[in-house]
């Protein structure tokens, strides 16, 4: 019996500090938001029940609001599949035998754990400036200058090029996937006389579609996330005319700048939503085009 107890004991000693942190910075916080959403609160004074006042505001009185989604969904659907295209471009170059490679790959991994800093931030801001690098080689090629900081369709691509360089995190999982697809089907594919891009179309996408998926899901979740780079591009404010107003950003506004605590909180849980009916999508339509071997594919 001592013995058992001891070893339960033990158990609860190494568990305890996640089911405290768990309790403490993840339920306890998410079901007070979803508390205050209901409420009118101001940080200050106590909350008043207000009911589903917020929710209605945002879908039909809040044109920011609708324009802070509009921009975030142009941000996650043009940025997301550029970046996984980069990245799996990426990993089929350093999937080759090379001396250096294992430098390679931690040379361009650095971006993703630099490029969510605030200092980043302002390196970008200050490429994309009017007479930053970007415009002085646009203007080498006769492209002409651009006004990122005037157009806010132009400040919205700049976010998205900063996303699309974090490309790290998706360029190692695609590299673990070529990893694990048999060199025999490329071998047999050459014989049948396949070129590069007949073994990239039938041989790498189907065999790498799994993890495609699981790229797709974390990157669109993480995009819609972004706060960091939006807020320093744009000093907090979310222009020009409101073209890098992400939805995390009008959430802090709404929270620390307007303290309007309970229409912030009711805001996350839209998010929330969204984020769900998105990977639910996803996760749904993935029976059509996931290849998974053990099933003998789709």
């Amino acid at each position: 019996m001592k013995v058992a107890w001891k070893q339960h004991l033990t158990g609860y000693a190494f568990i305890g500090p996640f089911v405290i942190g768990f309790l403490c910075f993840t339920l306890i916080p998410v079901i007070a938001s979803l508390y205050l959403s209901f409420t009118d609160y101001d940080l200050f004074t106590t909350p008043s029940w207000v009911g589903m006042e917020h929710y209605k505001e945002m879908f039909t009185s809040d044109s920011k609001y609708a324009t802070s989604l509009k921009v975030t969904l142009i941000y996650v659907f043009g940025g997301v599949p550029l970046r996984l295209a980069f990245a799996l471009m990426v990993a089929m170059l350093l999937n080759r035998a090379s001396k250096a490679i294992g430098l390679y790959r931690t040379l361009y991994y650095l971006p993703s754990i630099i490029g969510g800093s605030v200092a980043v931030s302002i390196m970008w801001r200050n490429l994309f400036g009017d007479e930053g690098v970007v415009n002085l080689f646009l203007d080498t090629l006769g492209i002409g200058a651009v006004r990122w900081f005037a157009e806010p369709l132009a400040a919205l691509w700049m976010l998205i090029f900063l996303s699309v360089w974090q490309f790290g995190s998706s360029m190692l999982i695609f590299l673990a996937g070529l990893k694990n697809i048999p060199s025999s089907l490329y071998e047999a594919a050459g014989v049948d006389g396949a070129n590069g891009f007949q073994k990239f179309f039938k041989i790498t996408i189907p065999m790498l579609t799994p993890v495609i998926l699981f790229n797709t899901i974390m990157q669109t979740i993480s995009a819609f996330m972004t706060f960091v780079p939006a807020y320093i591009i744009s000093k907090g404010e979310g222009g020009p005319l409101d073209g890098t107003l992400l939805y995390s950003l009008y959430l802090f506004r709404q929270a620390f700048v307007y303290f309007d605590m309970g229409y912030a909180s009711a805001m996350a849980w839209v998010m929330l939503i969204i984020v769900g009916i998105i990977t639910a999508i996803l996760f749904r339509s993935s029976r059509m085009w996931v290849h998974y071997e053990s099933k003998g594919g789709n």
